[in-house]
């Protein structure tokens, strides 16, 4: 392999060598000529103002003497010198006694003498006599050509440049050949032994060139050498595993031929698999269909004799009964309420798992609702077991959310609560929070182990098999809260200890939609004989002070006398009849559900009231209103709530269930509305058809013609397009509402429903001409 001079290491050293060389000398000439220039110039003035000397004192003599010939002579002989052009004595009266001259030197380098020297230079020397230096004689003025100096310098400075010049040719030719032998010589002779070789075949050793063995070469050879060998064992080793991948892909062929039999009878099998696997899917279709016809046809026949057996019981409970008559229906309509509660938390489990559970954002007042909620649940509170519900005084008035999922979260966690107390408390604190709302439930029952914490939010679940035995419950109402909570983007959170009770704290993102309203202000003095740590002492020190009462807490009843209360409340009934052969004070007993005194017992203790835990905010302060009303300070009639208004309304019931057209009749007459009665949508047609009515209560499922094809045959002539048709039914699942407002319908009440329920929908759907 040959390579050119011109691309062969030793060429490039040498000539990068040289290059360094050449610029270095020629640096060195430059200085060296300088120094000769700087030399050469002085030595002009200093040969001129020598001849000057040499010649002062015969020219100063001739100026004495005024000697004429002499002075010719003496400018001749300095004109003999090659550098003086003109030779000039002139005496001290300005007359010149001799002048010679003679033309300057013409060559064609005089250009850089004259550049470098000047062209000519002038030279005067005073002449005066030695014993008389002070009187002038004359002057003696010379000018002097250059170039008779100049000339010399450019001769010397050539040779230094060209003697420099073929040093470093002369350096750079030995600098090649040192280089060629050094280095390029035994790399070339590596590389020819590299290209002159089968790579495949030959990896014998590449020998070192001589005197190399130790230097870079000689290291070069040998990682080359070394590579080599590596070279030579990974070819071997992969023409050892090329052979043993022949062989495996001859094994291989044979086991794919198995494979490939194998694999042809399993194919027929997934086949079989697939059809079973579409008959499966098939199946669980209809499965899901037949479910939800099922949980569809279950809520209708389920909440529609629930609604006429709680519509009925709640007529009842408007008439006239006795105080044990009304607490068994009481007890009666309450149950019912939880068996509906029940059936409601089945149908949303059901709706969480369809993804079909809607939130509405309406105002509510989260207090009444909480202290609500607490009433009904009461009649659940053991008998030893103290239900309290504290609402914090700066809780808003109202927030938005959705009443009805707020309501069962409460209830929920109140059930739980409420079923594994049997001593102690239970609290229901609603605070507001930075984020919304907080929804807290104390109580001290059995308490939850730390290992079944996680376990008992999952639905159908509880903390041990012994639990539902001795408790009962069907294990959804936790995990439905939980899912209500997060639904509501809120949290729901645990802290408890086995035998130490549990604590529930739900956060809700509830805003503020009206704040804090104050009640109104109340007079006069009240005691409370109760334990320090009741619920009640805690409810009546955090509400009382507040609407202006001066309220205490007495540990005894022997120190109360009358003049240190107007007002003496009391949750410890055996205590009463020694506390009336003493005081004349109003008493107010505060006693749990169902716990009222006969009305011979409490007519004896007059004046007397009785509430039942726990107590509501606007309970209490109605009854202390009444208590202390010869206290309170101005007309007592300003206390006095306005009659509520009744409805002049014409309402079109269509209902083919009997019971629930008395039921809705029922309501709806002590609403002060005037009810007609269809019993399926075709007579609803005819009678609209003949007489005009305010509003239409459509019963979904009928015979003959059902609530959807009535509604739509009532939107298609254009003289009802303005009339408000509702709908009542049973079916609470959740594309029922969608149905409805596709076949027209104006909104959506389900069975069963409550009295202020059908008001809440009236006030929104009358026209306020129908109200007086």
């Amino acid at each position: 392999m040959d390579i050119s001079l011109t691309h062969r290491l030793s060429y490039k050293q040498a000539s990068l060598t040289v290059l360094v060389a050449f610029i270095l000398g020629t640096l060195l000439s430059l200085i060296q000529v300088s120094l000769d220039y700087a030399s050469e110039d002085a030595s002009i003035d200093r040969e001129i103002k020598s001849l000057l000397e040499i010649s002062h004192n015969p020219a100063a003599r001739i100026a004495y003497n005024i000697d004429a010939e002499l002075a010719q002579e003496l400018v001749l002989g300095l004109l003999q010198s090659p550098a003086v052009m003109r030779a000039e004595i002139i005496d001290n009266s300005g007359m010149t006694l001799a002048t010679v001259s003679r033309p300057a030197a013409e060559s064609r380098y005089r250009l850089f003498s004259d550049f470098l020297f000047g062209q000519s230079r002038q030279f005067e020397d005073p002449l005066y006599v030695s014993h008389a230096p002070n009187e002038a004689l004359g002057l003696l003025r010379l000018d002097v050509d250059t170039y008779a100096f100049g000339s010399d310098f450019l001769k010397r400075a050539l040779l230094t440049l060209l003697t420099g010049f073929a040093r470093s040719l002369l350096l750079s030719l030995i600098l090649l050949v040192l280089f060629y032998v050094m280095l390029t010589k035994p790399l070339v002779g590596i590389i020819r032994a590299l290209s002159e070789r089968d790579p495949r075949r030959d990896f014998s050793a590449i020998p070192c060139p001589p005197s190399h063995e130790r230097d870079e070469i000689g290291t070069l050879v040998a990682v080359t050498n070394k590579q080599l060998t590596s070279i030579h064992d990974e070819i071997s080793q992969r023409r050892e595993a090329e052979d043993r991948l022949t062989q495996y892909l001859g094994e291989l062929e044979n086991i794919v031929s198995a494979r490939t039999s194998e694999l042809k009878a399993t194919n027929a099998r997934l086949t079989l698999s697939n059809t079973e696997l579409e008959q499966a899917r098939s199946s669980a279709q209809e499965m899901a269909q037949a479910r939800a016809a099922f949980l569809a046809n279950m809520s209708h026949e389920i909440r529609t004799p629930l609604n006429g057996l709680l519509g009925m019981l709640a007529l009842s409970l408007d008439g006239p009964l006795s105080s044990e008559q009304r607490q068994q229906l009481s007890i009666a309509h309450d149950s019912g309420k939880v068996l509906v509660d029940l059936l409601n938390d089945i149908l949303d489990l059901s709706k969480f798992e369809a993804g079909q559970l809607e939130l509405e954002q309406i105002p509510l007042d989260l207090g009444a609702l909480a202290e609500e909620t607490a009433n009904l649940l009461s009649q659940n509170a053991g008998p030893n077991v103290e239900l309290t519900c504290l609402i914090d005084p700066t809780l808003p008035a109202q927030v938005l959310g959705d009443p009805t999922r707020v309501r069962q979260i409460i209830s929920n966690l109140l059930s739980n609560a409420l079923k594994f107390t049997r001593f102690g408390r239970v609290d229901l604190r609603i605070v507001p929070s930075a984020g919304g709302v907080r929804i807290e439930v104390h109580d001290t029952g059995i308490g939850i182990p730390k290992d079944a914490q996680s376990r008992i939010f999952q639905p159908f679940t509880q903390a041990g098999a012994g639990i539902t035995r001795q408790y009962g419950g069907t294990g959804l109402g936790l995990a439905l809260t939980r899912r209500l909570c997060e639904i509501m983007q809120g949290t729901l959170s645990l802290s408890s200890e086995e035998g130490f009770g549990s604590q529930f704290c739900a956060e809700l993102p509830l805003a503020s939609h009206i704040p804090a309203s104050q009640w109104p202000a109340l007079r006069g003095k009240v005691a409370a004989l109760c334990a320090g740590d009741s619920g009640l002492s805690e409810l009546l020190g955090t509400w009382l002070p507040g609407w202006g009462l001066d309220f205490r807490r007495q540990d005894g009843a022997s120190s109360l006398d009358e003049k240190q209360a107007d007002l003496l409340i009391c949750d410890q009934p055996e205590q009463l009849a020694s506390l009336r052969q003493r005081l004349n004070t109003p008493i107010l007993l505060v006693s749990a559900y169902g716990g009222f005194l006969p009305g011979t017992q409490a007519a004896a203790l007059a004046p007397f009231e009785q509430l039942a835990r726990p107590l509501a905010r606007s309970v209490l302060h109605q009854t202390l209103l009444r208590l202390l009303e010869p206290h309170q300070a101005g007309d007592n009639e300003t206390h006095k709530q306005p009659p509520s208004p009744q409805r002049q309304a014409k309402i079109l019931l269509v209902e083919d269930n009997q019971v629930n057209q008395l039921v809705a009749k029922g309501m709806l007459g002590k609403l002060g509305c005037e009810v007609v009665v269809a019993a399926h949508g075709g007579e609803a047609i005819s009678y609209l058809e003949r007489h005009a009515v305010d509003l239409v209560l459509m019963d979904c499922n009928m015979p003959v013609m059902d609530g959807y094809e009535a509604t739509r045959r009532i939107r298609q002539n254009g003289r009802w397009l303005d009339l408000p048709i509702i709908a009542l039914t049973a079916n609470a699942l959740p594309d029922e509402r969608e149905r409805c407002q596709a076949a027209g319908m104006n909104d959506y009440l389900a069975k069963p429903f409550r009295r202020e329920d059908l008001a809440n929908l009236l006030d929104n759907w009358l026209p306020l001409a129908t109200q007086p």
